[in-house]
């Protein structure tokens, strides 16, 4: 039965929208049905957000308070809220002494480690100088008089000075990861401690600008960190 009316329309002559008529161009486009729904929708959206503000204004409290009602004020019938006020001198001073003080907190920190790092580095050959051990459990005195570590550990077909040399570039090569990766650590560190560096003398040179005397700029930073002079001053 489907199929039929698949088939009848199939049959059926396509319904066209007619086009505006050349003598009525003058009054623009023609709206078609399609257009009429995007306006519709466009209009009761509309609709349905003007009647849930006015629902939140009849159910507003009269007695509630928030900061925005007095930070804000309307222009043109628009909101807008006003720039926050800006810092005074002293309290831009006061906040740059804050900013210096974890400067230089994070750079001492970091020299502090890299000193324990480095008295470290010299004991690391004695620190992975480790003796391997295994226990081995035997059911009776007899079985333990003929035990043979040797077997049990499959090393009977290794001469001694083999075994040696298998034991000692083991630890060789754990000795060499280990420093590796701690001068691996010392290198990170000593780069981050420059850093710092810089970042407190920067900081500090922005404070000692807000200060009061003279000074005069010696080197503009074309070819080395910017420098400044201050002009001596007689201690009272």
């Amino acid at each position: 039965m489907s199929s039929f009316k698949n088939a009848k329309k199939s049959l059926q002559k396509t319904h066209r929208e007619r086009s505006q008529p050349s003598k009525r161009k003058q009054f623009g486009l023609l709206e078609k049905h399609k257009d009429y729904v995007l306006r519709a929708k466009d209009f009761h959206r509309k609709e349905d957000q003007l009647k849930l503000l006015r629902e939140k204004a009849r159910n507003k409290n009269p007695d509630e308070f928030y900061y925005k009602m007095i930070k804000t004020k309307t222009r043109d019938g628009v909101h807008v809220v006003e720039g926050k006020k800006p810092y005074t001198k002293e309290q831009l001073k006061m906040m740059k002494s804050q900013d210096l003080n974890y400067a230089r907190m994070k750079r001492i920190t970091e020299k502090n480690k890299i000193e324990r790092l480095q008295c470290s580095l010299h004991l690391i050959d004695e620190k992975h100088r480790q003796v391997n051990s295994r226990t081995v459990f035997i059911d009776s005195k007899q079985d333990a008089e003929v035990f043979e570590p040797a077997a049990d550990l499959g090393l009977t077909n290794l001469d001694p000075a083999s075994k040696d040399e298998l034991s000692n570039t083991e630890e060789q090569l754990r000795i060499e990861k280990a420093r590796k990766q701690a001068y691996d650590e010392l290198d990170k560190r000593i780069e981050r401690e420059k850093h710092l560096s810089v970042i407190e003398q920067q900081m500090q040179l922005q404070k000692n600008l807000m200060g009061k005397g003279k000074r005069m700029k010696i080197n503009t930073g074309e070819d080395g960190p910017v420098v400044f002079k201050w002009k001596k001053q007689r201690k009272k």
